[in-house]
């Protein structure tokens, strides 16, 4: 068990059941008196929700490890998605709610990176870039000559991103799954 004087940024802690990572800490001491004490802001992983939480000094803390899983993504399953971890050959169902919207990159053979907490899946990351195929664009705008012109092009994982007016049916190109851009055709 750790106490709060212990706390750093980037620990994971158990609070009355839920998971939290902790984003900062700072001691605060009050004057004339004051009993000092730990400010935190924890974000839930489960929600993302940020929040603050104080400690007193001292106070026992319970931290927790998180193993980390490579899993490939199979596919949907009524609400769920379903996919195979990697190591041990099991299949992992994981909550559409931890999905979120990672799910407009998803397609069968997606490698990712996953959090757990004993069972419990708390949260996935796809890889930074991938390489996908345009099934569909939509016109582009009439003014070419305007410089950065762009469509919007529907990705074979049914993914809309901004795309060049080269870019047509059939091409594969790189994207950026964290910021939804486009990178480059492939």
């Amino acid at each position: 068990m750790t106490t709060s004087n212990q706390l750093t940024p980037g620990m994971t802690l158990s609070i009355d059941g839920k998971i939290y990572r902790v984003e900062s800490c700072v001691k605060v001491t009050v004057a004339k008196g004051g009993v000092p004490f730990i400010k935190t802001k924890l974000r839930d992983l489960q929600s993302e929700d940020v929040v603050e939480k104080n400690f007193k000094l001292n106070q026992p803390v319970q931290d927790v490890s998180l193993a980390e899983r490579r899993l490939e993504y199979m596919y949907l399953e009524g609400k769920d998605y379903l996919f195979l971890d990697i190591g041990s050959l099991e299949q992992v169902l994981v909550p559409s709610s931890v999905i979120e919207d990672k799910m407009n990159y998803l397609k069968e053979g997606i490698e990712l990176k996953a959090m757990f907490y004993g069972t419990s899946i708390f949260s996935v990351e796809l890889p930074q870039f991938l390489e996908l195929m345009v099934v569909k664009t939509e016109a582009g705008e009439a003014a070419v000559n305007v410089a950065n012109a762009t469509k919007v092009a529907v990705l074979e994982t049914g993914a809309k991103i901004e795309v060049p007016l080269f870019v047509e049916s059939g091409d594969i190109v790189k994207v950026d799954t964290h910021t939804n851009e486009y990178i480059q055709r492939v």
